[in-house]
């Protein structure tokens, strides 16, 4: 099973099920990352590190400083994508798949300035163009 990116009518498969999905906060300047793995047919957060705290970004209870960045496993649910906004306002998202890290345009090549990108098991693709019930 594996990980898939897609943003309108462009799709890559990332050949993994597990991957590090960073960004830099627009203002603080601050890197954010998490790291994803996928189970079933749902995304599972792993552990989740920001190097640094600013305005609106203090760690949670229970973080953990170590190597510089503080590191905590947000309460998340098990989700069926993650949607990314890629805009030219901010630094774009880097994906990070067996050692191989490159910005997500990089990942979906043609995408376009301003999109909506999902994540997501690349099943789910599948299900949604055979307009499968239950499948947005």
């Amino acid at each position: 099973m594996s990980l898939c990116l897609a943003a309108g009518a462009l799709v890559t498969s990332l050949l993994a099920g597990s991957l590090t999905l960073s960004w830099q906060h627009s203002i603080e300047k601050i890197l954010w990352e998490e790291d994803w793995r996928l189970e079933g047919q749902a995304l599972v957060i792993q552990e989740a590190r920001v190097r640094g705290t600013g305005a609106g970004m203090e760690p949670p209870a229970g973080a953990q400083l170590r190597d510089g960045s503080w590191h905590y496993v947000p309460p998340l649910p098990p989700l069926p994508s993650l949607r990314l906004t890629h805009s030219p306002y901010v630094a774009p998202y880097t994906i990070c798949v067996k050692g191989d890290c490159r910005h997500i345009d990089e990942w979906l090549k043609g995408l376009p300035a301003h999109a909506v990108v999902e994540l997501l098991p690349c099943t789910g693709l599948a299900e949604r163009s055979s307009g499968a019930p239950g499948v947005p």
